[in-house]
């Protein structure tokens, strides 16, 4: 049965700076985090770094025209901070305009762009001076982020804050996993704290200079299970990893408060912990947090099913395997959670695909926390090892799969009664995968890193015929 979409909805790709921009310390940018972690030695699968990654920044108008080729209506991108404002500091004119001539190219080539001001890329410098779990670092980002309205407010209208601010927290302060590599409970939390903090202020900065925009931001959630829902252990163990992972986001964004049942889960952990916390949450913030959105992206790519019994063989799925560091769990409160398998299909990440996850959470969304915001799928896709035919074709069937049956599950949302406005395949091209450096291939068009060429998969021509016919 063919299936079709809403007139107003949007197809998309979305990327990141540092995985496909490279030019790392072109034209006056200065180090990330993100540099700086990747030379960390065993924190990046092979020690690979973005210091070319798709090299973006000179190929950014035949990348352009590739969208254009395959019919997409919008293209998330992210602007790096440390090329726009280098190590926190004044403004980069020839960072800045770099950004000025990707929207122009997008414009002309009929593109809506959807901006992200923060994909994981602080500047080092910042960093060095406590980073996110600094208050400094707040009225750093509100600077940063007027900066980039200054010369791209006339253009762009989509604007998103912060793009999953539970892995630039409790994954990057916490487990170590991702950049800047800390492990520390405190720190995660006051990392999650100041993030939300500088969403909320700059949506009123933003807002108060100009009404018109659309403004959000993106978090990554899932759909956390109980293995055995007549068993309260099991149901314990999928409210922890919901609280830990959705609600203490969504909470603050929409209700204004912090989910107090895992604010006591983690005091068990660490009290001095949360004492630090809770000194950081001043007056006035949760109210700067909540103010209201124009959208929220949501990222989506497993689910998880959990108890509260050992499983064999099983293990968190948000850590980065190759990795020669020590890390930790992301979630402060993880003793007796366990991820259960349940026999469904995985991608090269190991993930499990689950699309009718993503019609459950989005109806779950739509319900109990957004029922006025529209929503839009900002992130969904899978790693595959892909394989080159003889004739330079990749016929990528798991991934083509994956994306008819995630798109068919935003559709599904929809006639659920979830306002569900847009869906950006996650991502337009190959690129530097983080922690797992160049090892995992995301991409509809594959990239050769040696030659720069790319080359569309076929779930690329699946997904222009998607956005052609406009159905499923």
């Amino acid at each position: 049965m063919t299936r079709s979409f809403p007139d107003d909805f949007l197809f998309g790709t979305a990327t990141a700076a540092y995985q496909i921009e490279g030019a790392a310390f072109d034209d006056g940018r200065t180090a990330s985090i993100w540099d700086a972690f990747s030379r960390v030695p065993g924190a990046v699968v092979n020690g690979e770094t973005g210091d070319v990654a798709c090299d973006h920044y000179h190929r950014y108008r035949d990348d352009v025209a590739l969208m254009k080729d395959l019919g997409l209506q919008t293209y998330r991108f992210s602007t790096s901070w440390s090329r726009v404002r280098p190590d926190g500091g004044p403004v980069n004119a020839k960072g800045i305009d770099f950004y000025s001539r990707l929207v122009d190219e997008l414009l002309a080539a009929g593109i809506v762009p959807w901006l992200t001001l923060h994909h994981w890329d602080m500047p080092q410098a910042l960093e060095e001076q406590g980073g996110w779990t600094s208050r400094d670092v707040v009225d750093r980002f509100v600077d940063y982020a007027l900066s980039v309205h200054d010369a791209l407010g006339d253009r762009v209208q989509h604007w998103t804050t912060m793009n999953e601010p539970w892995c630039s927290s409790f994954l990057s302060y916490t487990a170590g996993v991702h950049a800047p590599g800390r492990t520390s409970i405190r720190d995660g939390l006051l990392a999650s704290h100041h993030l939300l903090l500088s969403h909320g202020r700059a949506v009123q900065a933003l807002r108060e200079r100009a009404p018109e925009l659309d403004l959000g931001i993106t978090l990554n959630l899932t759909v956390a299970e109980a293995a055995d829902i007549a068993d309260p252990v099991d149901v314990d163990a999928a409210r922890r990893i919901d609280g830990q992972f959705n609600r203490w986001f969504l909470d603050p964004i929409f209700r204004g408060s912090y989910p107090a049942d895992i604010v006591r889960d983690i005091r068990d952990v660490d009290a001095e912990a949360v004492a630090a916390w809770q000194d950081a949450v001043h007056d006035g913030d949760l109210e700067a947090i909540s103010t209201p959105l124009d959208a929220l992206g949501v990222n989506y790519y497993h689910g998880e099913l959990l108890s509260g019994h050992p499983q064999q063989g099983q293990g968190d799925p948000h850590q980065t395997e190759g990795q020669e560091r020590e890390t930790a769990s992301p979630f402060p409160s993880h003793e007796g959670i366990h991820w259960v398998e349940r026999g469904l299909p995985r991608t090269a990440m190991d993930w499990e695909v689950q699309p009718e996850g993503l019609t459950r959470l989005l109806v779950r969304l739509g319900e109990d926390y957004a029922p006025d915001v529209p929503l839009y799928v900002t992130e969904n896709g899978a790693a595959y090892d892909d394989v080159v035919g003889e004739d330079g074709e990749v016929a990528d069937a798991e991934r083509t799969a994956f994306l008819r049956a995630h798109v068919a599950a935003a559709l599904d949302a929809i006639d659920q009664g979830a306002d569900v406005r847009g869906y950006f395949y996650w991502s337009l091209m190959d690129n530097y995968e983080w922690a797992w450096g160049y090892a995992k291939r995301f991409g509809i068009v594959r990239v050769d890193y040696e030659t720069q060429r790319r080359t569309v998969k076929q779930s690329g021509r699946e997904y222009a015929r998607i956005i052609a016919e406009r159905s499923v």
